[in-house]
């Protein structure tokens, strides 16, 4: 029987509980401690999950965490990740994974230096659907991909998050906030990203909390909050990709990808599960389903939600000395991307891409519930 990774998280937020929660349905790791620069907030996880609360040191120094799960706020991701690898530990980061592309090489030195692995959120492009339209592609259901389009908008965050500053400032916007997502699940379904150019802006300089204790508060926005990209694939594939915080309605579908004999449209990457449908020529559309476990709703809304299973990939993959599929690699080609389509809304350049990567294994319904207790 595979040993199970003993796991700590640091950052007690919001998003820990997720991770909390889901840990019991997966093979491979168990959630043992939690730590946050702020105790009083560790200690409130700790005694709600039945684990133990520590200081950030006092975690990376336990004999029994092989891996630590960093959900701090993304401008220290990469610091607390070297932190945590320089402890000897494996680490697996909520996204976006860094904020540059120099900072992710370094991770991997260090990582290298001290023969650990480095894991990254999102997880999202495992779920069924997203699979499914993996198998699809790679089946020719639509012929040869040529192009596509993948949009994510809404009107931004000051309308339900009490304390939204650090999403308008730079590190933050919709592209480097949810584009994981959607490029993650472009890049495991047609390969690696081999250009990128941009237009880019912003409808306000300031944005207004409507919530909360701050209501009325404004704050600066320091990004772009909409973003019109185009990416070019090694594959020859051409998506256009927009994201924007200043829209009230559309009806854009969220992913559609466009083939010789067909089109595909895909569900929200956001979430695990969803309706795909294919329409071949002219043919009327035709949904599209099969049996994964990740097909499942268990969660608010109708959704199926399995938040980990990068992470039991992960630890199964150490014990099993095989790759996993949420790798360094993947996520520093998407940061990249996502970094270098910001870049190319500030200068107007087109820009080629220096590092590439493999899809990750394809994830079907027997390798799904491989992962599941």
């Amino acid at each position: 029987m595979t040993k199970s990774l003993g796991v700590g998280i640091i950052g007690c937020g919001n998003i820990s509980t997720a991770y909390l929660e889901l840990a019991g349905m997966f093979k491979g790791y168990e959630i043992l401690a939690v730590a946050d620069i702020n105790l009083d907030n560790a200690h409130a996880q700790a005694s709600k999950f039945g684990v133990r609360a520590h200081s950030v040191d006092e975690l990376l120094a336990a004999d029994d965490i092989d891996l630590v799960i960093n959900l701090t706020i993304p401008a220290a991701h990469a610091e607390v990740s070297r932190k945590i690898l320089e402890a000897g530990k494996h680490v697996y980061s909520e996204k976006p994974f860094v904020l540059t592309l120099q900072e992710a090489q370094d991770l991997a030195t260090v990582a290298q230096a001290n023969n650990v692995r480095i894991g990254s959120a999102p997880d999202t492009f495992l779920g069924s659907s997203h699979q499914l339209a993996r198998s699809l592609v790679d089946d020719g259901a639509i012929g040869t991909v040529t192009h596509g389009a993948a949009v994510v908008m809404s009107s931004g965050m000051e309308d339900w998050h009490p304390n939204p500053d650090f999403f308008f400032q730079k590190g933050g916007g919709p592209i480097l906030d949810l584009g994981p997502y959607y490029i993650c699940n472009l890049v495991q379904m047609l390969g690696p990203v081999k250009a990128v150019t941009s237009f880019t802006g912003s409808a306000h300089a300031r944005r207004t909390i409507r919530n909360g204790p701050r209501d009325g508060e404004s704050v600066p926005v320091e990004t772009p909050t909409t973003i019109h990209a185009v990416l070019s694939f090694e594959s020859g594939a051409i998506i256009t990709l927009l994201a924007s915080w200043d829209v009230w309605a559309s009806n854009h579908p969220i992913m559609e990808l466009y083939g010789t004999e067909g089109t595909m449209n895909l569900p929200d990457p956001n979430f695990f599960g969803g309706e795909l449908t294919i329409t071949e020529r002219a043919k009327p559309p035709v949904v599209k389903t099969w049996d994964h476990p990740f097909a499942v709703p268990n969660f608010e809304d109708n959704q199926a939600n399995y938040r980990g299973a990068g992470l039991a990939d992960m630890a199964l993959a150490i014990a099993q000395d095989r790759p996993h599929r949420c790798n360094d690699a993947f996520a520093t080609h998407v940061v990249e991307v996502m970094t270098a389509v910001l870049e190319a809304g500030e200068t107007g350049q087109v820009m080629a891409m220096t590092t590439r990567c493999e899809r990750p294994a394809f994830m079907g319904p027997d390798q799904a519930r491989a992962l599941m207790v």
